[in-house]
């Protein structure tokens, strides 16, 4: 499922760990989130941040934490 955000607001939207850029991706249970496009916390590491009703939640205690 892929929700739609503004072109400017994508642009501006950073996770508010490492500041680096967020794109689409998938929780495991199916729901949209934004992850981060390179690692943050450490090597391997990335966040994913959940979209609910189509609203990012860039709240680091919302986060879940995955290995790529």
């Amino acid at each position: 499922m892929t929700v739609e955000i503004d072109t400017w607001l994508r642009e501006i939207l950073r996770c508010p760990v490492g500041l680096h850029e967020l794109v689409d991706g998938t929780r495991p249970d199916g729901r949209p989130e934004l992850q981060c496009a390179v690692d943050c916390g450490g090597p391997g590491q990335r966040r994913g941040y959940p979209i609910e009703d189509g609203i990012p939640v860039l709240l680091v205690d919302e986060s879940r934490v995955f290995t790529v």
